[in-house]
């Protein structure tokens, strides 16, 4: 804190925010901008506004008259500088940290004056999110949006020292590197001295941060800024920022555990209690008990197998399915929810049109219910179902009285990942997700590969390096989708904190990992030679995990957008407003790249493509 001296006492420049009540008679000096105004007749009330909070400052005009001129004309979002002695308010705010308090002016400056602003700073927001992305320096100045950043420098510092006192060096890795294209696009940056040639902006480390531990430093981590070409979404930007970590000699248990200890440091920032160990769940059971890889376990409707039950009953819908190799599931709404006191079972038919819509977005045929109301079960079928079987149907599903079913059929992914969204749904609708409750989870054991219907071929569940479970080394030639990797990721909320696995540290077993995904010994080694090369030179076993630390302040704040925790986030087409980026730039410089910009209906003049 710096202090001043006069000639009369000590003045001490404060942040607004940390005056207190045994401040008081203290002459301090506040920086800051004019949050609020009010003129009441000869007495004038300022709200002044920085980082750190709001204080109240009061102009008597009978203690100075120049002073009440001086910031009579201020209006909201000026910059003034005031001076004056801490008394007590007679009216205080217990809601407000400085509320017992307020600064008496008697000496004050207007420091910068303010146009209207475009948005609001104070109070409920109602400007299009355009024009508050392209004026994103002034949403910024709204404290809520301060405090998201404010936890997110505690969280970044926090996470730091964790670290460095479990042994990790922070190693910053290359952000010009090579297009090693596999899953999301590349951002590209073409090289002005090589031309026709280009750099990758980093998807992420994994390459580096895997020579490193051949490399020898054994845990290194970084706070790293990656890049991505990809639709968005409101978890998702095209550049963000992770929590990337990799250790020598570890298991999959020792990396979860320290991801543990991580998150136990971290989460109380932000008023979260994380329970120790996190539960652990296989990628399989996690889509037959929830249809999702990140099941949200804040709230029940667990999915059942009803195969065997309904799969001989008189609907011949179940009987097809079943009969062609699927299955029946279903999960239970239960009777009490925030919805409303009738119960989940009086759910209008627009309602349950809507969710056969959620189905069939999923490729399933749609969804059929099963409610036990008045004192009866009754499926949406008539006539198709026996008592028998709506009850062996229904106690198998734990259906309350006033409760309701959702029911698909159909092969068994289709049917995990629909009833997966319909479950999310339903939540949403009947309000089953407490406010106050977070769960965590480590999902594990994913597939290795999954196989890709238009490409023809195998691509990797998670990357080409991660290492297959040594127990099913013998099926990666014969039966490659049952291979289990030996990835894990890391749940919050139904919401994926990270991901990481234990990679491949040989170079026999990398390439027979490329050789599984259509990659070729020459393209191989034309794309990763430098790590096939770098595996030969005694790589330790190793493994990590990166988080995203934009979803995880997300999370910890408790807002619904990822660019509420990014200061300067792009829009859905991926462009900044207040920049105006991506933009065209002057002919010169695409001269010296080598380079033509060429619509997407014409080409170059003499019908051939640039060397660029």
């Amino acid at each position: 804190m710096s202090v001043y001296s006069d000639s009369s006492s000590q003045l001490e420049r404060r942040p607004a925010g940390t005056l207190r009540a045994d401040d008081t008679g203290r002459r301090v000096l506040l920086r800051a901008w004019v949050h609020r105004r009010r003129d009441l007749g000869g007495l004038l009330f300022l709200d002044l506004r920085d980082r750190s909070g709001i204080a109240q400052a009061v102009v008597y005009p009978e203690d100075a008259a120049e002073v009440y001129e001086t910031l009579e004309a201020v209006r909201p979002e000026w910059v003034v500088e005031v001076e004056g002695e801490v008394v007590e308010r007679e009216s205080k705010n217990p809601d407000l940290a400085t509320g017992f308090v307020e600064v008496r002016v008697e000496r004050a400056q207007v420091l910068a004056v303010s146009d209207t602003p475009p948005i609001q700073v104070e109070g409920q927001v109602d400007a299009a999110e355009e024009l508050r992305l392209k004026h994103r320096y002034l949403e910024l100045r709204r404290p809520e949006l301060q405090e998201n950043f404010l936890l997110r420098d505690k969280v970044t510092l926090a996470v730091r020292n964790y670290l460095h006192e479990n042994g990790f060096v922070d190693l910053e890795t290359p952000i010009l590197t090579r297009s090693t294209p596999e899953g999301a696009r590349d951002y590209l940056v073409p090289s002005r001295v090589h031309r026709g040639q280009f750099y990758a902006l980093p998807q992420s480390p994994q390459i580096f941060k895997q020579i490193l531990m051949v490399a020898g430093f054994e845990r290194y981590y970084q706070i790293a800024r990656c890049f991505r070409d990809e639709d968005l979404r409101a978890e998702r930007q095209p550049e963000f920022t992770q929590i990337d970590l990799e250790m020598s000699f570890v298991s999959e248990q020792d990396v979860q555990s320290l991801t543990e200890g991580l998150l136990a440091a971290v989460m109380p920032l932000a008023g979260i209690d994380v329970e120790l160990p996190l539960p652990r769940m296989t990628w399989r059971d996690a889509m037959a008990r929830y249809g999702s890889d990140k099941p949200d376990l804040r709230f029940g409707c667990e999915i059942v197998d009803l195969s065997e039950i309904l799969g001989s009953s008189g609907f011949r819908g179940f009987q097809a399915a079943v009969g062609s190799g699927g299955v029946i599931r279903g999960f239970a709404v239960p009777a009490a929810t925030a919805a409303g006191p009738t119960g989940a079972s009086r759910a209008s038919r627009k309602q349950v049109d809507g969710w056969v819509e959620v189905a069939r977005r999923y490729g399933a045929a749609g969804a059929l219910t099963l409610r036990h109301r008045d004192g009866e079960l009754q499926f949406q079928v008539k006539n198709t179902l026996t008592e028998h079987d709506m009850r062996a149907a229904a106690d198998a599903l734990g259906l309350e009285e006033d409760g309701l079913a959702l029911i698909v059929a159909g092969d068994p992914m289709t049917t995990a990942k629909a009833l997966g969204a319909l479950r999310l749904q339903l939540a949403e609708d009947f309000g089953l997700i407490p406010e106050d409750r977070h769960a965590f989870l480590w999902v594990t054991e994913f597939p290795l590969v999954e196989w890709d219907e238009e490409e023809g071929r195998w691509f990797a569940m998670n990357h080409p390096f991660t290492a297959p479970d040594p127990r099913d080394l013998d099926l990666l030639d014969t039966a490659p989708q049952e291979v289990r990797s030996r990835g894990y990721d890391v749940i919050m909320d139904g919401v994926e904190l990270g991901g990481g696995s234990i990679r491949i540290h040989t170079p026999d077993l990398q390439q027979r990992a490329f050789e599984l995904l259509g990659i070729d010994a020459e393209e191989a080694r034309s794309r990763f030679g430098f790590l096939l090369d770098a595996l030969r030179y005694g790589a330790p076993p190793h493994g990590g995990i990166a988080l995203g630390l934009d979803r995880m302040i997300m999370l910890m704040a408790g807002t619904p957008s990822i660019r509420d925790v990014i200061l300067f986030p792009k829009t859905a087409r991926a462009t900044c407003l207040m920049t105006e980026a991506p933009s065209p730039v002057e002919a010169k410089q695409l001269e010296e790249l080598g380079l033509q910009v060429v619509s997407r209906d014409e080409s170059p003049a003499d019908g051939s493509s640039d060397e660029g």
